[in-house]
């Protein structure tokens, strides 16, 4: 009686349920499902042309323009050091004085010699008009003051050795002698530079050699300043260090202020040329492919697939030289997901 009372109960309540079903789902003029994909969302870029500097980087050091080591050119006793240490000099000035009292009593006697000399060869040219004389004895008298005037030359010339002057004008260093102190040629009296202009010396791989030239700007960053420098190219290595695989090029800076020092490390960067109009993307906008590279561009909210060529890269952009067009919207995200005439909803990187 029980189940028989349940059956009736819950059976013209099915009844009802499927009967209501059915009318909905003929009801005339109901609107279809919609089943098409929702649009992918997306991070995108638009190609807009713009400059483009192609620069390579390198590093190098600082060198002075001019720089000697002073020394003497013959041995003796210093009677003076005419120089502050790191003050400036002039081309000319006579730095350090060696004791040439030796060297003046040589010359004083030479002198003597050459005047009895002359007299002598005077004597004998009267007399060998005279025929009182062998040519012999006359040639003699010649030769002998030959041999004291190129005497009397080599002692001048050892007494110009005694006075060290300045070979260009610039700035002296620190100084390793003392007035009274006995010097030879090996020791070292003080270094001098001229650092102004300075050089800048560093190296760039082999494969830019085409791109270097003389009167190439540089820039150039030191430690310790904030400012960044400007220099020409004057001077390129001829050869390739096969160690290296690099070139040497030197460059000069103005340098009046003396803010640049020898030996300084510096950070060296060349613009090797300048592109007004190139197209450049994001690193990230780049799929690897057998054919090359390609990225994914969106036409009118689809997926198309652009295979490009590519130029210079940065450390995190890279030219686009052929595959797309100027103002072309380029996705960035999602680029595994997608696939040709996929609808997708692009953000365009930098908008609200």
């Amino acid at each position: 009686m029980r189940i028989s009372f349940r059956l009736s109960a819950i059976l013209p309540l099915a009844l009802s349920i499927l009967t209501l079903s059915s009318c909905q789902q003929k009801k005339p003029g109901a609107a279809p499902v919609n089943t098409a994909p929702r649009p992918v969302d997306v991070n995108a870029v638009v190609a807009i042309p713009r400059e483009l500097e192609n620069k390579i980087f390198s590093t190098g050091n600082i060198l002075a323009n001019e720089e000697v080591e002073i020394r003497a050119e013959v041995p003796g006793r210093i009677i003076s050091i005419n120089f502050q240490e790191g003050t400036m000099v002039r081309k000319g000035e006579l730095l350090v004085k060696i004791n040439d009292n030796e060297l003046q009593a040589q010359l004083k006697k030479l002198l003597l010699d050459e005047k009895l000399s002359q007299d002598d060869v005077y004597r004998k040219e009267k007399l060998i008009e005279l025929k009182a004389i062998s040519q012999e004895e006359l040639d003699i008298s010649k030769s002998q003051l030959g041999v004291i005037q190129a005497q009397i030359e080599l002692v001048r010339a050892q007494l110009e050795k005694t006075g060290i002057y300045a070979p260009f004008s610039g700035r002296i260093g620190l100084r390793y002698a003392s007035p009274g102190g006995y010097i030879s040629s090996s020791m070292l009296i003080a270094r001098m530079q001229q650092t102004d202009p300075i050089k800048i010396e560093f190296n760039v791989p082999e494969k830019y050699l085409s791109g270097i030239k003389s009167n190439m700007e540089i820039q150039f960053t030191v430690a310790g300043s904030d400012s960044t420098f400007k220099g020409l190219i004057y001077a390129i290595e001829t050869r390739i260090d096969p160690s290296t695989r690099a070139f040497t090029v030197r460059a000069r800076c103005p340098n009046p202020g003396g803010a640049l020092i020898p030996g300084a490390f510096a950070k060296v960067n060349i613009i090797l040329e300048k592109i007004t109009d190139a197209l450049v993307l994001p690193s990230d906008a780049f799929i690897p492919d057998i054919r090359g590279e390609k990225v994914m561009v969106c036409h009118n909210g689809q997926v198309a697939t652009a295979y490009v060529t590519t130029g210079i890269r940065t450390e995190n952009e890279v030219q686009v030289v052929t595959g797309i067009n100027p103002m072309d919207t380029v996705i960035i995200s999602g680029l595994l997901q997608l696939r040709d005439q996929m609808s997708v909803k692009p953000r365009i990187a930098g908008s609200k």
